[in-house]
């Protein structure tokens, strides 16, 4: 083994991936352009067909009344938030303490907007409906995350969100869904994106995570709250005068991989058996409830990359190109299982398996 090689570079020569839809190469967009005619006019600053077409049809599949696709979700879900508290004239929100806004969007949401977030429940646990209850402070709107990434993927049961969604429609809290990876929980919750959707007064989803496009995102609800994201999407720079190869490529794999999500979530099931079958390693959860889950081990990360590296060159397969430290002397990777897991030979796996378990038990 090359010690002085990266688990970066061993897991990009790798043949096979258990996670991912592939390279996010120039390949992900030529792909689509090879299939649109090249005569389609282009969308202008929000209008034309390729844009109006999509927005009507994400807006129908999620159960809204209307949808506005922008560049980012960064953006779209900043601007739900300052709309909530500009209708109720209260610029303060709550949302969990891992939450995107908080911990990657350099306090965004404070320094654009002046809003202050309110930070619910502890940070290795989802808001309960008893959280939301107990706020000390009135709130113009709370944001959930289906699924919570950062704590593995976990979510509430479903009673709890119909239980939350009551209880804010009753005290005139305006409820947010961060569903960048809404179309993964379906199959968990056997529930359809409108009757998710149906419990929150706006939504915001993705489409270059499990759905594998380029960038891009959608935000929906009522007519009147998308025209008032239109204006704010314009004070934020995101009205660009054609944004047709982010809606394209998100058009084309929404219908390439929308079907996939039951099996990409079988999978995943399957895969943290795998793990949590190996010395030193568990999931998190136990049991995945979408394509995604969290991998930890009872070692440090300076332990855990060698072996991982070996793994990388003895199978081909890659695990992951990339262990963060977690609390104490401990290690973990995010995984989400897209059409690369199914393109490992099963013998393959199997093997890849065994030699970890191996390498565990002699730390």
């Amino acid at each position: 083994m090359n010690e002085q090689k990266t688990l970066s570079e061993a897991f990009n020569r790798t043949a096979y991936r258990l996670s991912g839809q592939g390279l996010r190469n120039v390949e992900v967009l030529k792909s689509v352009l090879e299939q649109v005619e090249g005569s389609l006019e282009s969308d202008i600053y929000g209008k034309g067909q390729v844009i109006e077409e999509f927005q009507s049809e994400m807006a129908a599949y999620l159960g809204k009344e209307s949808a506005v696709f922008f560049p980012s979700g960064t953006m779209a879900q900043q601007i739900a938030l300052r709309i909530w508290c500009d209708e109720g004239n209260l610029k303060q929100v709550a949302y969990h303490p891992l939450s995107h806004l908080e911990i990657h969007e350099e306090d965004g949401l404070k320094e654009l907007h002046g809003i202050k977030p309110i930070l619910l429940a502890d940070k290795d646990r989802l808001i309960t409906l008893e959280d939301v209850r107990n706020l000390r402070e009135d709130i113009a709107c709370l944001l959930l995350e289906l699924p919570q990434r950062e704590i593995g993927g976990q979510l509430p049961e479903y009673s709890e969100l119909e239980a939350i969604s009551a209880y804010c429609r009753e005290k005139g809290i305006k409820l947010h869904l961060d569903g960048a990876r809404l179309f993964e929980v379906l199959p968990y919750y056997q529930k359809s994106a409108a009757e998710v959707c149906a419990l929150f007064d706006s939504v915001y989803v993705s489409f270059y995570k499990t759905i594998g496009g380029i960038a891009g995102a959608i935000l929906a609800g009522d007519a009147d709250f998308t025209e008032k994201s239109k204006v704010w999407k314009r004070r934020h720079g995101g009205n660009l005068i054609s944004l047709y190869p982010y809606i394209l490529s998100s058009a084309h794999y929404f219908k390439e991989r929308i079907g996939k999500m039951e099996q990409y979530y079988r999978d995943a099931v399957r895969l943290a058996e795998c793990f949590n079958a190996c010395t030193r390693v568990n999931t998190r959860p136990a049991v995945p409830v979408s394509n995604m889950f969290h991998v930890h081990f009872d070692a440090p990360k300076a332990m855990v990359e060698p072996v991982l590296i070996e793994l990388c060159e003895a199978s081909g397969i890659g695990i992951t190109g990339n262990v963060r430290e977690s609390d104490g002397d401990t290690s973990y990777f995010e995984l989400s299982v897209g059409d690369m897991y199914s393109q490992v030979p099963e013998e393959k796996r199997e093997a890849m398996f065994r030699m970890l378990d191996d390498r565990l038990r002699e730390m």
